[in-house]
């Protein structure tokens, strides 16, 4: 892996379709079905359909686009995809988009065009009522939290810590973002924190802890025998890293997580912590006493701070982010309520500190559309320090639209020294 440690909006089914023909006409039938275009030149190509399902998606999600096409040389497909040997072909815009399908043959050529329409997503705070189910679910505007939480509050104005220069050079100032979240695998295992959503259909199973049980929130916990552990191959075969489990019941608005996580054979699983999260209330986690830690070193939520390609690609990020630190401070500053450092040198940052970019920054106009959206959660959100790992590692889920390219390449230029830090009010050094 890169590092140590998408309200549901109606699904309109039909298609924009006009259809044209190079020197001829082509329309919609009085039903509201498609006309073939007719070639104006014997042997042209015939274009019968083509047509996207979903027609309406919410941002983030994919419509297939499916022809039927007689007679071609050769087919392609604008914007954004370019030519195709058969069909269907799987499209995620970000806006409401026009796909063109352009059929050619010696003889002559034919076109026509569908459109994707993308909704605006609800933002609901504090609610996982309109998620949908299943490993890396869409979320469907779903946020952790009550809006004014400090997972979800604007914190760009706020005022700078007084010794934010000499915390950020701790980390690194000349050191770029690094995204600790892609698609595809890296050492056969996905690359991220996977997560999934279950409803109050599924049971709670017992969960045995076996490091900081005495930390931890008793189960049961609704997690399945197949849910995905963080590092887990590909192939099942093996798990590593900090093995960490994240269940959504979106029926409850609870959160589970658990920190080395392991299936046992009876439906139960092992794990060295846990916590459950009241994802509709800020007092978030009520068991909890000042200095417990959680399935994080921060003592923190893990998935609200994920970014995740939902939100991303819908170009609005509404929450804060966490990353990582290599060398972090005895101490931790609220949301926080958990160290895991030694050391006292007060250069180094504690558990929960936030950072934020400067709002000088000015994001590259030539980025990806997923990392303008990271890039303006960070400006106005920020990020926590919720572990110790790699420096300026920020986390995210898997998702195989991610382009790992782009994250990795575009992250890089913004440097630690773009950040700043958040002043921290309530320090906790015992």
């Amino acid at each position: 892996m890169f590092a140590s440690s998408l309200l549901r909006g109606a699904v309109c089914l039909a298609s924009i379709i006009l259809l044209t023909a190079c020197g001829g006409g082509g329309g919609s039938s009085p039903g509201g079905g498609t006309t073939p275009s007719q070639p104006a030149t014997s042997g042209a190509p015939v274009i019968q359909s083509f047509s996207g399902a979903p027609s309406t998606i919410l941002p983030g999600q994919s419509a297939t686009l499916s022809w039927q096409v007689s007679g071609a040389a050769s087919v392609s497909i604008n914007p954004g995809v370019g030519q195709m040997a058969a069909a269907p072909v799987t499209v995620s815009p970000i806006a409401t988009t026009t796909y063109t399908l352009s059929a050619s043959n010696a003889a002559g050529n034919a076109s026509a065009t569908t459109t994707i329409t993308v909704g605006a997503n609800t933002v609901q705070y504090g609610s996982m009522a309109s998620a949908d189910l299943g490993v890396g679910a869409n979320l469907n505007g779903g946020i952790p939290f009550p809006a004014d939480n400090p997972w979800n509050t604007d914190i760009s104005g706020a005022p700078v810590d007084p010794s934010s220069v000499n915390l950020i050079a701790s980390i690194g100032a000349a050191k770029g973002l690094h995204p600790d979240f892609g698609s595809g695998l890296y050492s056969g295992a996905p690359i991220g924190i996977p997560y999934m959503v279950v409803s109050a259909t599924r049971p709670g199973v017992a969960i045995t802890f076996t490091a900081y049980g005495s930390e931890s929130d008793p189960g049961p916990y609704p997690v399945p025998p197949n849910a995905p552990i963080e590092g887990q191959q590909a192939d099942g075969s093996a798990f590593g890293g900090d093995r960490h489990v994240i269940v959504i019941n979106r029926d409850s608005n609870r959160l589970y997580e658990m920190f080395g996580a392991a299936p046992q054979p009876n439906a139960s699983w092992n794990a060295d912590s846990g916590a459950i999260f009241f994802l509709s209330s800020n007092n978030v986690r009520p068991t909890a006493q000042p200095g417990w830690t959680s399935a994080d070193a921060a003592g923190l939520p893990i998935f609200p701070g994920l970014a995740r390609y939902e939100e991303a690609a819908s170009g609005a990020i509404r929450h804060a982010l966490r990353f990582t630190v290599n060398l972090s401070r005895h101490a931790y500053v609220p949301p926080a309520t958990h160290l895991a450092s030694s050391s006292t040198d007060p250069n180094r940052p504690p558990m929960g500190m936030r950072v934020r970019l400067k709002a000088g920054y000015a994001i590259p106009a030539s980025f990806s559309p997923e990392v303008k959206a990271i890039l303006q959660a960070l400006k106005t959100y920020g990020m926590f320090v919720a572990d110790n790992g790699s420096d300026w590692f920020i986390s995210g889920a898997p998702d195989d639209r991610w382009n790992n390219d782009k994250l990795v390449n575009e992250l890089a230029q913004v440097k630690g020294s773009n950040f700043e830090v958040v002043r921290m009010d309530g320090l906790v050094t015992n």
